[in-house]
């Protein structure tokens, strides 16, 4: 793995079970999360994903691509574009810097409406 190096695009389909389960596993019982028509008189469209579920997400990206051997060591990320039901989420990865065992990411993960996700996540391959 060198800097510059890509991982292969995750697409992950936005459901409302998705969003709500994400919401309710995080114990994020804000009603943006789960009733679309308190969500709509919020001025959102439709329910949207919390900040923990593609913070979880982000995560699986990046334990799926480096194995059971990964450990997350750091994850830094910033929410953009929503994520709504009925949409898709791709995220990818560029490899920005390696030290040893050690790799650090750049992600983002986009949807229809923009970048819903970016940042980084250190991660640790042990041996």
């Amino acid at each position: 793995m060198r800097p510059g190096d890509r991982l292969p695009p995750l697409e992950i389909p936005i459901t409302r079970t998705l969003i709500v389960a994400g919401a309710i596993a995080s114990r994020d019982y804000q009603d943006v999360h789960h009733d679309p028509e308190l969500a709509r008189q919020k001025g959102s469209p439709d329910i949207f994903m919390n900040i923990l579920t593609t913070n979880g997400l982000v995560g699986r990206y990046i334990t799926d691509h480096f194995g059971p051997r990964a450990r997350l060591c750091r994850v830094a990320i910033r929410l953009g574009a929503p994520n709504h039901p009925g949409d898709t989420m791709v995220l990818t990865g560029t490899v920005e810097e390696v030290d040893g065992d050690t790799v650090t990411v750049r992600i983002v993960g986009a949807n229809g409406l923009g970048k819903h996700v970016t940042g980084t996540v250190t991660v640790r391959v042990e041996g």
